[in-house]
């Protein structure tokens, strides 16, 4: 999983680095390959019918695919790939707050401790970055004023998300209680249902498919073939994606929690190191500091600890056995 992370990675991160505004078409070509191998393999050509009754489905995918152009929009509104990552790592404030307010539970010490941290790191990048975008455009006060204004924007697109990401997992909860959990129906429908929306971006796809087309050509290795390289990064971008969703569909049926929690954690680490190294984000101190915090509430939160403690003892056991 962690391979595919990185590979998927490096492909967006070079497309908007070229072009900052080919999240759609990116999204796109992933909800259709997934689609594509969903309806043959998984709803065998439309002959299956689904175990949660569509109208269940369709509210599901209402909220999916806002949260998806939503965060895709976000990166145009001023916020930077690390921001945006280290934003998105907060979903257990959100899950947290509408868990508490919609199913009413109750949490610990140590869940609303580890909470604390994420939202303390999470508003120390908010706020350094914010200061860096109010600096950098302090040169011209009226672009700086609205500049200042779009990132704002932003990160109001981002808490919704944020928040409409926590209640479509609680909504999911409550489907897979009532009928039965269906992970690759669900993955099938979540990504097949939504192609009728594209159509409200097909002008942004056709726009950046024909700029993709005009990139440079780039021969692929092994295969001897020459196509535009924008292309090429979107085809790798596409299936290393869906080797990354099956790899994590894997883990949650054949690994323990612990195991799952750790690589869903390193992937949000390694995505932020990714995201640095390319595009060349300042990245101080502070957020550091801030990135730190996320992710140790987020292990506290997960209760990693607890499942190293054993780990750990049978591992200083060993020696002395043999």
């Amino acid at each position: 999983v962690l391979c595919g992370v990185a590979l998927m990675l490096v492909s967006p991160l070079r497309a908007r680095r070229e072009f900052p505004g080919c999240g759609n078409i990116v999204t796109f070509s992933q909800f259709l390959f997934i689609a594509v191998e969903g309806f043959i393999f998984e709803a065998d050509f439309g002959r299956k019918s689904p175990a949660i009754p569509l109208r269940y489905y369709f509210i599901m995918v209402a909220m999916f695919f806002t949260v998806s152009v939503v965060n895709n929009y976000a990166l145009n509104l001023n916020i930077s790939m690390p921001l945006h990552m280290i934003f998105r790592s907060g979903s257990l404030i959100a899950s947290m707050a509408l868990g508490i307010i919609i199913l009413k539970k109750r949490y610990s010490v140590a869940k609303y401790t580890s909470i604390a941290l994420v939202s303390l790191g999470i508003f120390t990048c908010t706020f350094m970055s914010a200061k860096q975008v109010a600096s950098d455009s302090s040169s011209n006060e009226e672009d700086g004023l609205q500049v200042f204004l779009w990132w704002l924007l932003g990160i109001a697109a981002l808490t919704f998300a944020l928040l409409m990401s926590a209640r479509m997992g609680i909504f999911q909860e409550t489907l897979y209680k009532r009928f039965g959990k269906h992970s690759k129906e669900a993955l099938f429908y979540n990504h097949a249902l939504p192609l009728p929306g594209f159509l409200l971006l097909a002008p942004n796809i056709y726009h950046h498919a024909v700029l993709f087309s005009r990139s440079e050509p780039f021969q692929v290795p092994l295969l001897g073939l020459t196509m535009p390289i924008m292309w090429f990064y979107l085809f790798m971008n596409v299936i290393t994606q869906y080797v990354c969703i099956r790899g994590v569909f894997t883990l949650t049926t054949e690994c323990p929690s612990l195991t799952v929690t750790l690589v869903v954690t390193l992937r949000k680490f390694l995505s932020l190191i990714f995201s640095i190294l390319y595009f060349h984000n300042p990245f101080t101190g502070w957020h550091w500091l801030g990135t730190a915090l996320v992710f140790l509430g987020t292990l506290m939160y997960t209760e990693v600890w607890h499942g190293l403690g054993p780990l750990l003892a049978r591992c200083r056991r060993r020696p002395k056995a043999e």
